[in-house]
């Protein structure tokens, strides 16, 4: 049957426009991406691994006890993750991935900060704002259920490949938590409590700032971990059009029908999600 609109040519069409018109901003991201990509790597990986792994297993053991870190209820509360971070980092380096981890954590880190620096403020704007939710719902709704491989396609025509287009899907992928749970936590604010700080004379940033924020931060929270989760979720497709770490030897192993090599690096980013996750979960609680 003959197309009755052939929607993806001009799609196709405006990335071409994109492309050309803008070819100095991408460009200059692409420049930021893989220099920061870079510089994260090369710190991480000039400071000794069993430095980083007694600075993470101290952070998950005082994000589960908090002020109990020094008291026989603190140790019960913290001692559990404590552990399994010592023995999961220690069993990544032992089966000799510490620097795909390490590539695997930064990428991480660098969109999950990206996919926040847009998603908070979008979370507000979309809380505060009826009309501007009714924009921002739909555009979600297709960047959650739009196929992740998609996203690669615009990605590798304006940045190549690499790390940047890597980060730049994922991006897309892991952003719509961050909006949707920062708007939802500010909507479920109590109308009571936003009257009482108006009729104390608050200003409106009074009341976004001191008020909305405060009350929904374990909702915003909640959506830093699904970021955090979605992102390192995508690290094996993200490989597919460059980048580096453990999702790059899973890719790897695929290609080469390499079940070991496959196993071991799948198995790592396990590891690395059930620390992320029960750390970010510890502070929510928090």
């Amino acid at each position: 049957m003959d197309k009755l609109i052939d929607l993806g040519k001009y799609i196709e069409q405006g990335i071409n426009v994109l492309e050309e018109s803008l070819s100095g901003l991408w460009g200059a991201i692409d420049d930021v991406i893989s220099w920061t990509v870079e510089f994260l790597n090369d710190t991480f990986l000039a400071i000794p691994f069993i430095v980083i792994i007694a600075l993470v297993t101290f952070g998950a053991y005082y994000a589960n006890a908090g002020k109990l870190a020094f008291k026989k209820e603190g140790f019960k509360k913290g001692v559990g993750l404590a552990l399994f971070v010592v023995f999961g980092l220690l069993l990544i380096w032992a089966m000799g991935y510490w620097k795909e981890a390490i590539q695997t954590t930064t990428l991480v880190i660098v969109a999950t900060i990206i996919a926040l620096l847009f998603g908070i403020p979008l979370g507000i704007w979309a809380a505060r704002s009826n009309t501007a939710n009714a924009i921002i719902r739909p555009i979600l709704d297709l960047m959650q259920t739009m196929p992740a491989f998609v996203y690669l396609i615009p990605a590798i025509f304006f940045f190549s490949v690499g790390n940047t287009p890597g980060v730049i899907a994922t991006v897309i992928f892991s952003l719509p938590p961050a909006v949707r749970l920062t708007s939802l936590g500010i909507r479920n604010v109590p109308e009571d409590v936003i009257e009482a700080g108006h009729a104390f004379g608050a200003t409106d940033k009074q009341i976004l700032f001191k008020i909305q924020l405060p009350l929904a931060k374990t909702t915003i929270l909640a959506g830093i971990n699904q970021v955090i989760l979605l992102a390192l979720s995508m690290v094996v497709i993200a490989s597919m059009v460059g980048a580096k770490g453990l999702g790059a030897i899973v890719y790897q192993g695929i290609q080469q029908n390499d079940i070991a090599k496959g196993f071991e690096s799948g198995l790592g980013i396990v590891v690395l999600a059930i620390i992320l996750d029960r750390i970010t979960q510890a502070v929510a609680k928090k």
